[in-house]
């Protein structure tokens, strides 16, 4: 007779198990749902907004919604809403909300009303993407973008407070003026070399339809009309319009750069050591008795390689997270574009979607972005944003 309840135990222990497996993602719904909210408020400023699903700015609204952060006492937020910038509409219109109609005392209140400022994108908008639909491919006319002056004003009002401040690629690049790049980087201590990169899964202009013309000419104007890459790696673009193109084995030895973390940056911000960008970025230097780069690019490249950029002053490694050292103020700089990445809302209303996150991309696809979101940017900015609403309120004002 035992056998048979034996059997029968097991069997329910099985269906108990299927039961619960199967009702896993509601459960993990329920417990978002019961997760208390938490008023958090923060000023994003995103001005390369082409369309309302707002992806320049998704990854930042994931984890405000995972984390139950609110920008009022109880209404979560909007990603395609609750940002200053470029709002694009039907129909080829857009509104223009950016900082830059507010009065100097109206950037003051803001600043004494935020808890937090988030810089994600000052590229901007450009005539041939927004008119024509063309995604990168040809320089033109700009309609909005670029650091302005309230911007500033308001990210040293924010400093003066003692608040959170997280600034990423593009700020500092082109279209923002020199004179107000060079106040940033007086101000806060990061500098821009001039040199902006990116990784492209193949240079084949007949396989890549994504090569932004002007890469193409630009290199064909400096060296005798010759664009001879096919396959895939990292495009370095400076200011002055200098091409330096590294071709995965003619100049490199991995493909694409890897984001290498210290010890500080594994144990409290949960980045991995390593892990690959396949993105924008741009290089950086940093004043080092105000700021640490507790993660850094690597290239790993070839002989070929090194001297190519040596002969264009581009190091092998340059900072990629930026943390301010004192407590002055908080600071952090992400030099590469790292809150636009390709994913959706959806697993943010489940609470511990994280642990699954190896079902939500392909680790096998050198293309892959989505693995950069789950592995580096969310545990880094989801500690930034809870080590912030933990400790104390904001110190008093100067």
């Amino acid at each position: 007779m035992a056998v048979p309840v034996l059997k029968k135990i097991k069997k329910r222990a099985t269906l108990l198990l299927v039961f619960a497996v199967v009702l896993l993602p509601l459960w993990m719904w329920l417990a978002w749902c019961w997760t208390p909210k938490r008023q958090l408020v923060v000023a994003i400023i995103d001005k390369t907004v082409l369309t309302q699903q707002a992806q320049e700015h998704i990854s930042l609204n994931w984890i405000l919604n995972q984390e139950k952060f609110t920008r009022n006492k109880t209404d979560l937020y909007q990603r395609s809403r609750d940002y200053y910038g470029f709002f694009p509409s039907d129909g080829g219109k857009f509104r223009l909300q950016g900082l830059e109609r507010f009065s100097e005392e109206q950037l003051q209140q803001l600043s004494m009303d935020a808890d937090a400022a988030y810089l994600t994108d000052a590229y901007g908008i450009y005539r041939n993407e927004w008119y024509r639909h063309i995604n990168e491919k040809e320089r033109s006319g700009i309609i909005y973008g670029g650091m302005s002056p309230q911007d500033l004003y308001f990210l040293k009002q924010m400093q003066d407070r003692h608040k959170l401040i997280i600034t990423e690629f593009n700020c500092l690049g082109s279209p923002t003026p020199d004179a107000l790049r060079n106040e940033f980087e007086k101000n806060f201590g990061v500098f821009w070399t001039g040199w902006i990169g990116r990784y492209f899964d193949s240079f084949d202009t007949t396989v890549n339809k994504e090569l932004p013309h002007w890469l193409i000419n630009n290199y064909k104007d400096q060296h005798q009309g010759k664009w001879p890459f096919k396959t895939s790696g990292i495009a370095f673009i400076h200011k002055d319009d200098r091409i330096v193109i590294l071709e995965n084995e003619t100049h490199l030895n991995k493909e694409s750069p890897a984001i290498c973390s210290d010890r500080e940056a594994q144990a409290h911000y949960g980045l991995p050591a390593s892990i690959r960008y396949n993105y924008w970025f741009d290089i950086i230097r940093i004043d080092s008795t105000r700021n640490h780069a507790i993660a850094s690019y690597k290239i790993d490249a070839n002989e070929k390689g090194k001297r190519e950029m040596n002969a264009n002053g581009i190091g092998m490694s340059f900072p990629a997270v930026i943390v301010h050292l004192d407590k002055d103020y908080r600071f952090f700089y992400f030099a590469g574009d790292f809150c636009d990445n390709p994913i959706s809302l959806t697993a943010s209303y489940f609470k511990g979607s994280g642990h699954f996150d190896w079902l939500l991309y392909n680790s096998h696809d050198p293309r892959e972005r989505a693995r950069f979101f789950w592995k580096a940017y969310r545990p880094l900015v989801t500690t930034i944003l809870n080590d912030y609403y933990r400790s104390s309120k904001p110190l008093p004002d100067r």
